[in-house]
């Protein structure tokens, strides 16, 4: 197929089966296929953690849940269960389906399930000839010869068969209640929402993407210290136990509002927040898309997922084992976070809210008069 065929597909299923994070770094890529042609209708196939971020995707129409049995997270199920959503898939009548994968994982499983639903154009990188399973594909360099942001990797995607984007920002459309949510929860708790305060979120879904919670504790401490400013953290409930053994060990005034937030609640609290402090996981991606300023404690599993287009500082401590993909550290010591001492985490947090401080202050200096 060519890339014209594309200029004809109405509906269009885009597939990406990881995490929220990973699902946010598509949207520039979804907004390609989106804008390419007017009234296009677009899908997201996703887990069930990535298709929450659905409903905070304006350039999503509909959304499909698929725990996919070739991903890592995905619980046993029986191969009636795929044969069923085959079935959903081809009773939708989808005309192409752009599939979205690191350079660590294969797209054929999805592009036989798409062949397999009849759905005509398929597109996705592949290093092996793919012949029928793929209309439309690109050859997968990484990480032989390159590594690109995986936002840049996805864009690349959608360009090969003719679909740009207006903006190359990611996604995630924070709505009022929420906002207003937010901050009456942080009103009651004695902080105002409208200004400088801190968000931390110390969890993360892979052990080895998590910083030691005593050095967690150590920054709470300092940051409270230099700065006087309010600090809240956040996290899921079963996240509560890490996020209080933190703020007992951190000795300060913080306010925790782990198991209290939902979906969207957070990214207002991220987008409310004058600085995000994270490990390298969802949230981070969060603050991107709303444009928070961010530090990210950065384990070197990966070297593609850093923040996209946001005023951040990157903090890792290079070890030999680097870009493992291991979501649990192979060596047992996880030295690549483990090695960021809380000092170089509290000055790149006082560094990045001193130049928010300066920013907002030129802001309006050059606002008209009157």
């Amino acid at each position: 197929m060519t890339s014209a065929s594309w200029d004809d597909a109405r509906s269009v299923l885009c597939v990406r089966l990881d995490s929220l994070g990973d699902v946010l770094m598509c949207t520039p890529a979804i907004r390609a296929l989106k804008q390419s042609r007017p009234g296009r209708c677009v899908t997201l196939l996703s887990s069930p953690g990535g298709a929450a971020a659905a409903p905070f995707i304006p350039e999503l129409d509909a959304v499909l849940v698929y725990p996919a049995p070739w991903m890592k997270s995905s619980a046993r199920h029986l191969p009636a269960v795929d044969m069923a959503f085959i079935a959903t898939l081809a009773a939708r009548s989808f005309d192409a389906a752009a599939i979205f994968t690191s350079y660590s994982q294969s797209a054929l499983p999805a592009a036989l399930m798409c062949y397999l639903a009849g759905i005509p154009l398929r597109l996705a990188h592949c290093r092996e000839n793919p012949y029928h399973l793929l209309s439309d594909w690109l050859p997968d360099p990484e990480p032989d010869t390159l590594v690109k942001h995986e936002v840049r990797r996805q864009l690349d995607l959608a360009a090969s068969v003719g679909c740009t984007a207006s903006s190359a920002g990611l996604s995630f459309a924070v709505r009022d209640n929420d906002i207003e949510a937010v901050a009456g929860r942080l009103a009651a708790r004695g902080i105002n929402a409208t200004r400088q305060w801190v968000l931390l979120h110390p969890g993360a879904s892979a052990p080895s993407r998590r910083y030691p919670p005593g050095q967690w504790a150590r920054v709470l401490e300092d940051l409270a210290a230099r700065t006087g400013l309010p600090m809240v953290l956040t996290g899921d409930a079963a996240e509560q136990p890490l996020i209080e053994q933190i703020v007992e060990a951190g000795g300060s005034h913080a306010v925790s509002l782990a198991g209290l937030l939902d979906l969207g609640e957070l990214g207002a609290a991220i987008k409310l927040a004058s600085l995000v402090i994270s490990n390298n996981t969802g949230p981070a991606h969060m603050a991107a898309a709303v444009g928070t300023p961010l530090v990210v404690l950065y384990a070197l599993t990966n070297p593609q997922h850093t923040p996209w287009q946001v005023e951040c500082r990157v903090l890792f401590h290079d070890v030999p084992c680097r870009f493992c993909q291991k979501s649990v550290c192979p060596h047992g010591h996880n030295d690549c976070l483990k090695g960021i001492t809380p000092e170089r985490v509290v000055d790149a947090a006082c560094g990045l809210l001193a130049r928010s401080a300066r920013m907002t202050l030129q802001a309006m200096l050059n606002r008209p008069a009157g």
